[in-house]
């Protein structure tokens, strides 16, 4: 009688080396980001140039980029060289801005048209944290000198086709701009407030046959900074 052959068993079972293993599952189709996942990103750009990791350049170029970003794979590298990009932290003091009763951000982007007409934002009010802007062979005008900010940084994106855009702000607040004259003007006149608790204001966008331009206004300043008016 035969005895059996543990050892050939043993062998039909161990599978061969190189065999190939079951297929990686398909990976997940880049995230779009949201109005809030923006605003989260700029503000770890913001701490950063605070504590001077970043230089005022470095934040403008990319403040830019991450209000243009469509999706989180765009964001992630844009901070992915400062401490707070992809793992959680404790939050950071509140800012003056943040205690106000107004939940700062929650309100949405606030919207300005022109279309063969002209649109005004202008006295007191409270600037949300983001505006758009469009003219289209009109004009608006967007005047923040008596304006409540209720954050430090707002994003304006302006767009002007065969129109224009006025934008005023206070003297002593930081004015930027990553936007972009095509057959037009995209003038900014940017300043660098000295103290780093005043409001930002940074300016994005395009002009095609027409013009945007943004600058201080004379005489107008906010008296307490860090109330944000």
């Amino acid at each position: 009688m035969e005895e059996p052959s543990f050892e050939k068993h043993s062998l039909e079972k161990r599978p061969q080396q190189g065999a190939p293993g079951p297929a990686p599952a398909p990976a997940p189709p880049a995230l779009r980001a949201s109005d809030a996942d923006r605003d989260r990103f700029a503000d770890i750009l913001r701490n950063a140039m605070a504590e001077g990791r970043i230089t005022a350049e470095e934040h403008s170029e990319r403040i830019g980029e991450v209000y243009r970003a469509k999706t989180l794979g765009e964001l992630e590298p844009l901070v992915s060289d400062l401490p707070q990009a992809g793992r959680a932290e404790p939050a950071a003091p509140a800012r003056p801005y943040e205690a106000s009763v107004y939940s700062p951000g929650a309100a949405p982007a606030e919207n300005l048209v022109a279309v063969f007409g002209g649109a005004t934002r202008k006295g007191r009010w409270r600037v949300s944290r983001r505006t758009n802007a469009f003219a289209l062979f009109g004009g608006i005008e967007i005047d923040l000198t008596e304006a409540v900010f209720e954050q430090q940084e707002i994003v304006i994106n302006a767009t002007a086709v065969f129109g224009g855009i006025e934008i005023r702000v206070p003297e002593n607040v930081t004015l930027r701009s990553t936007g972009t004259g095509i057959f037009g003007g995209f003038d900014v006149k940017t300043v660098e407030a000295p103290d780093p608790d005043a409001p930002v204001v940074s300016l994005a966008g395009f002009a095609v046959f027409g013009g945007v331009d943004a600058k201080p206004k004379r005489g107008k300043r906010l008296k307490n900074l860090r109330a944000g008016g």
